[in-house]
């Protein structure tokens, strides 16, 4: 078995690809009405499918099921870019300034923390 795609529930997925497409540089590899997926050519994609009636979720909440790790080469940079193209960052951060919790605009929750 391998992972091949992390598909993300959004009440407007081309407008959340977009997010992602920013942050990531990553291009389209698919787009309908419903579903939007973005790649690099490499083994995993983010896809994003229209769930009508979507709420994300609220944090510091235990109801939320996944969040996505991204690391980048400055953190704080990183972070002023992603609050810039829409992201949020929620009062609460946990993990002693080893990253930085934000949230994309559908409020899915994401970290970014320093690359190795």
């Amino acid at each position: 078995m391998k992972l091949a795609t992390v598909i993300l529930d959004s009440a407007d997925p081309g407008k959340l690809a977009e997010f992602y497409r920013t942050a990531t540089g990553w291009e389209v590899t698919y787009s309908d009405d419903d579903f939007v997926f973005i790649g690099d050519g490499g083994a995993v994609q983010l896809g994003f499918q229209r769930v009508e009636g979507y709420e994300g979720p609220g944090w510091p909440d235990d109801r939320k099921h996944v969040h996505l790790d991204f690391t980048v080469p400055d953190v704080a940079e990183a972070a002023e870019n992603l609050l810039g193209i829409g992201a949020t960052k929620p009062d609460f951060q946990p993990g002693e300034g080893n990253w930085t919790v934000l949230a994309d605009p559908e409020g899915h929750l994401f970290c970014i923390s320093a690359a190795s």
